[in-house]
């Protein structure tokens, strides 16, 4: 039997306090945790832009940066990067570098869920054909980050709001 995912709790200033089931953590009045969002580049320097599965229980169906995660307690925050590019794109991914070691934010769903999230905000290139998983992404786009940018501030409510604050720094 598989472990239920745990997600690494934080103080104000990030240092790990404790851990919680991810299942139960979201919700009206989640506590500060740590995450990452990745954004996956391919050899054309396109950015892969992915539309949150349906069943989601946060923000489903928007579009948003090529996957996020949570590092599991212990587990190095690249690893969980690389852990989490397998999962959700079915793929390897190379050349990790950090862009936004600080990002941090926190933002309420539609239906009152709250993320409240230190996310580290990673770069990475493509290895191999994509193979979403279906739970996870019901669509995906290569785009310019130009194009991207200029989509995000015409309809930031299509896009995950931390998509959109990552965006702004980013491009």
């Amino acid at each position: 039997m598989q472990a239920a995912e745990q997600v690494v709790l934080v103080s104000d200033d990030g240092t790990p306090i404790g851990v919680a089931p991810k299942a139960s953590v979201h919700d009206g009045n989640t506590p500060l945790h740590l995450a990452f969002s990745c954004h996956v580049f391919d050899e054309e320097g396109r950015v892969l832009v992915t539309r949150r599965a349906l069943a989601k229980s946060t923000w489903p169906g928007v579009w948003t940066n090529s996957f996020c995660g949570h590092p599991g307690p212990g587990e190095a925050m690249e690893d969980a990067v690389v852990r989490r590019a397998s999962f959700e794109l079915g793929v390897s991914i190379d050349r990790i570098t950090v862009t936004l070691p600080d990002f941090r934010y926190r933002a309420v769903d539609g239906s009152g869920v709250v993320e409240n999230e230190i996310c580290p905000v990673f770069r990475s290139e493509l290895v191999g054909d994509l193979q979403p998983n279906p739970d996870e992404v019901v669509e995906i786009r290569w785009v310019h980050t130009a194009a991207l940018r200029t989509a995000i501030d015409a309809t930031p409510w299509a896009f995950s709001p931390w998509l959109v604050m990552q965006a702004r720094e980013l491009y």
